[in-house]
C-alpha cells in the first residue's frame, strides 16, 4: 500500500507569548477562576462571586449583563477585581464575551467557551495591566424567562503583563489547555453520538498554549520514528488505569497532531498536554474500537473524498470512479494493530478482518477487501469495490460503519465508464464548478415558488436572493451541500456568536405573476440581496409563476417562468413521531413534478452543535428508507426535525452581472419528531 498525501497539516498564525518573571515590566502566566453566582430578572442578569489569580491573589467580582445579548453568543462581561499580593492592590476591569452562558443560567451543566476575556485596565500597584484569558464557563441555574438564580464557574489560562508591578505570581510558563479531541479527518465533535478515536488513530489537539512553536513543522516517521516530546511538548493519555504516550507528527501552539498508540484500552479516559513541564487541565477523552475518518479534499470532514484507483490515479469530478471498480479510500481510525509500532514508517499492512466495518456507497454495501495501515503511522487505508447496481452522480455517498459509530459522511463522483460526471439535479457541471472557483468572486441568483407546510400549518411564498462570495468558498461548498439520487449526505454545524453570510446583490424591483398572483417581493431591510412575498394561496392542481427583474446597482434585468407542481404530500407522517436511529425510518409520499425528485431532510442538536442529514430519491418511487447509519449520526432527543419536499429541477437563467442563476419550485412538509 501506498500515500499519496500522508497528513493535512493546518496552520495557524499565533503569536508567542513572551515568558517573564512577575517583576515590575514583567509577564506574568496565571489562572483566572470566577466562582459566583447570578439573578435573573426577564432579560437581565446581576452575577457575584469571587475572582481567583493564581500567584497573585484573591478579589471579589459584580456583574450586570443583558440575557438577550447572551442568547446570541455575545455577551459584553464586565468584571471588576481587586486582589491582595504582597505588594499592592491589583484591580482591574476585564471585558469579553461570555460564549453559552445564556444557557449556564437556563440550566445546562458545563456549558463552555471557550471565549476570550481581556484584562485593559489597571490601578494601585498594578496600573496598566493588560493581558488575555481563554474561559471555559460552567455552572446550573433557572430558565431563561422570568425571575430566578443560577451559580456558574469560569475558568481558563492566560497572561497578564504588568508594567508597574514588583510582585505577584509567576510561574515556568503558561499553562497548556486542551479544548477538543478530533479525529485528524471526520473532525467529529466530541459528545455526538459517532465520536471516539480509534487506538492507532492519528488525532488532533486542539487548544492554546500546546507548544513552544507556533509553526507546524511535518516530522518524518522514518527510523527512528515520531518523537513522544517534541518542541516542549509531550502527550499521555490514561484510559482504564493503562497510560500511553503518542508519537507526534506536528505541534504548533493551537494545535499537535499524534497517533494513539494501539495498546491503548477502550473506554473513557484522560489525555493531558504537558509543555515544558507544565501540564494542562486533564480532558476528556473517548477511546472506542474503530471510529473512521475518511479523508476529504479541502479538509473539512465533509465533501469530495480523497481516494484512488488500483493505479494510485485520484477520482475528481473530472475522473469518476465507475460502478464495479476497486478504489482505495484514504483516512485513519480502523483500529487497533498491535503487530505495529505507531511511530515507525513502514508500518505492517495487516488486513484488520477482526475489526468490524461497514462501507455504503450511494446507499448500497460494498464489498471491503483491505482495511489497515498504509505502512504510515496512524494513516490507513480501506479497500472495496463500487457496487454495480450504484446510482451514479457527482456526489454520490460514502459512508463507513464500525458497530453503531458512524464515519463523517464524503462523496464520490461515480459515472458508467468513468469520465466527467453528471447530476440531473445540479444546475451546475463540474467544469463550471470549476472554473467558478478559481475566481475571486463568484456572484449568484436564485427564485423559486413554493408551499410548506410545518406541524399542519401550510403557508405558500415566493423567495429570490443574489450573493457573491469568494471562489474558494465557493469550491468547499458546491462539493459538500448536496447529495446525488439515492445517496445521503450528512453534515454538522457548530453555532457561535458570529455567523458570516455572503454578501448580497441588489437585483431591483422583483414581480411575481401567475395563477390568481400579481405582487412585488419584499426586501429585506436585515439582509441586502434578499427578496420575499408571501402567496394566499397556490394553485392544487400547479401552473407556471413568472419572476421579472427591474435590474438594480448590482444585477442586470432578468424574466423566468417557474413551472410550480401538483405539491408533495407526506402520506405517512402522521406515524412518524418517534425515531428509531438503529432501525432506520421509512417515509413515503404522493405527488410531486413527474421527471423530479424529493429531499428527506433532518437534523437534532447536542448543545451548540446541529448535525443534519439530506437524502434525494425519485419523486416516482414514492418512498424512501433512511438509512441505520444516517440516523446514527445524529444526537437523541426530543426536538429533532424531519421533512421531505418536492425541488423541480433547476431552470437556468441569465442576468448581467451574475455568473450563474436559475429557478424551481418547491413543496414540503416537516414536522419535530423524538430520535431514539
Amino acid at each position: 500500500m501506498r500515500v499519496s498525501s500522508v497528513i493535512r497539516v493546518v496552520v495557524f498564525a499565533c503569536v508567542v507569548i513572551g515568558l517573564g518573571a512577575a517583576a515590575r515590566g514583567g509577564t506574568v502566566s496565571t489562572t483566572l477562576t470566577v466562582t459566583g453566582t447570578g439573578t435573573s430578572s426577564n432579560e437581565n442578569i446581576s452575577a457575584t462571586g469571587t475572582v481567583t489569580l493564581s500567584g497573585i491573589g484573591t478579589g471579589t467580582m459584580t456583574s450586570s449583563f443583558s440575557l438577550l445579548s447572551a442568547i446570541g453568543g455575545s455577551a459584553p462581561l464586565t468584571i471588576n477585581i481587586t486582589s491582595g499580593s504582597p505588594t499592592g492592590t491589583l484591580t482591574c476591569t476585564i471585558t469579553g464575551s461570555i460564549t453559552l452562558l445564556a444557557q449556564v443560567f437556563a440550566g445546562a451543566p458545563n456549558s463552555s467557551g471557550p471565549a476570550t476575556i481581556t484584562v485593559n485596565s489597571g490601578t494601585g500597584g498594578f496600573a496598566g495591566t493588560t493581558g488575555t484569558f481563554n474561559i471555559t464557563a460552567s455552572g446550573t441555574g433557572a430558565g431563561t424567562t422570568g425571575s430566578g438564580a443560577g451559580s456558574f464557574t469560569l475558568v481558563g489560562p492566560g497572561t497578564l503583563n504588568i508594567p508597574g508591578s514588583t510582585g505577584g505570581g509567576g510561574g515556568s510558563g503558561p499553562t497548556p489547555s486542551v479544548t477538543a479531541i478530533q479525529n485528524n479527518y471526520s473532525y467529529i465533535s466530541p459528545g455526538l453520538p459517532n465520536y471516539g478515536i480509534a487506538p492507532g488513530a492519528l488525532f488532533i489537539v486542539k487548544g492554546s498554549n500546546l507548544a513552544t512553536n507556533s509553526t507546524p513543522v511535518l516530522q518524518s516517521s522514518a527510523s527512528p520514528g515520531l518523537p513522544t516530546a517534541l518542541n516542549g511538548a509531550s502527550i499521555s493519555v490514561t484510559v482504564n488505569g493503562t497510560t500511553t504516550t503518542p508519537g507526534i507528527y506536528y505541534t504548533s501552539t493551537g494545535q499537535l497532531a499524534a497517533v494513539l498508540p494501539s495498546n491503548t484500552p477502550v473506554g473513557a479516559g484522560t489525555i493531558t498536554v504537558t509543555v515544558n513541564g507544565t501540564p494542562s487541565a486533564s480532558a476528556q477523552m473517548v477511546v472506542v474500537q474503530s471510529a473512521l475518518g475518511i479523508d476529504t479534499y479541502y479538509g473539512t470532514g465533509t465533501g469530495l473524498a480523497v481516494a484512488q484507483d488500483a493505479n494510485y490515479n485520484l477520482f475528481t469530478p473530472t475522473n469518476s470512479a465507475s460502478p464495479g471498480q476497486t478504489i482505495i479510500l484514504w483516512g485513519s481510525g480502523v483500529g487497533a494493530d498491535t503487530n505495529n509500532t505507531d511511530k515507525v514508517y513502514p508500518e505492517k499492512t495487516d488486513n484488520l478482518t477482526n475489526i468490524p466495518m461497514q462501507v455504503w456507497i450511494g446507499g448500497l454495501q460494498a464489498n471491503i477487501s483491505y482495511r489497515g495501515r498504509s505502512q504510515y503511522p496512524g494513516v490507513d487505508q480501506v479497500v472495496v469495490t463500487i457496487p454495480t447496481g450504484v446510482q451514479t452522480g457527482c456526489n454520490v455517498s460514502v459512508i463507513a460503519v464500525s458497530g453503531n459509530i458512524v464515519s463523517n459522511s464524503v462523496t464520490l463522483p461515480i459515472m458508467p465508464g468513468g469520465g466527467t460526471c453528471s447530476d440531473p439535479t445540479s444546475p451546475l457541471s463540474p467544469g463550471t464548478i470549476q472554473t467558478l472557483s478559481g475566481k475571486s468572486t463568484v456572484r449568484y441568483g436564485s427564485v423559486f415558488v413554493g408551499q410548506t407546510t410545518v406541524s399542519g400549518k401550510t403557508t405558500d411564498g415566493a423567495d429570490a436572493f443574489f450573493y457573491s462570495e469568494p471562489g474558494s468558498n465557493f469550491a468547499t461548498s458546491s462539493t459538500a451541500s448536496s447529495p446525488s439520487i439515492g445517496s445521503c449526505v450528512v453534515n454538522t454545524t457548530v453555532v457561535s456568536g458570529t455567523i458570516t453570510l455572503p454578501t448580497g446583490l441588489n437585483a431591483g424591483t422583483i414581480t411575481l405573476t401567475g395563477p390568481g398572483v400579481s405582487t412585488t417581493l419584499q426586501t429585506i431591510p436585515q439582509e441586502v440581496g434578499l427578496y420575499t412575498a408571501s402567496l394566499s394561496s397556490l394553485p392544487a392542481s400547479g401552473g407556471a409563476f413568472t419572476f421579472n427583474g427591474s435590474g438594480g446597482s448590482d444585477v442586470g434585468p432578468f424574466n423566468t417562468t417557474v413551472n410550480y407542481p401538483v405539491p408533495l404530500t407526506w402520506t405517512n407522517e402522521s406515524s412518524v413521531t418517534t425515531v428509531n436511529r438503529a432501525n432506520g425510518q421509512l417515509v413515503t409520499w404522493s405527488g410531486g413534478a413527474p421527471g423530479t425528485y424529493v429531499s428527506i431532510d433532518g437534523s437534532s442538536s447536542a448543545g451548540t452543535t446541529t448535525v443534519s442529514f439530506i437524502c434525494l430519491a425519485q419523486v416516482s418511487a414514492g418512498q424512501f428508507n433512511i438509512p441505520s447509519w444516517v440516523l446514527l449520526a445524529l444526537p437523541p432527543g426530543p426536538d429533532g426535525q424531519l421533512s421531505i419536499g418536492n425541488l423541480t429541477n433547476p431552470t437556468s437563467f441569465t442576468a448581467t452581472g451574475l455568473d450563474f442563476a436559475f429557478g424551481y419550485a418547491t413543496s414540503s412538509s416537516s414536522n419535530t419528531v423524538t430520535y431514539q
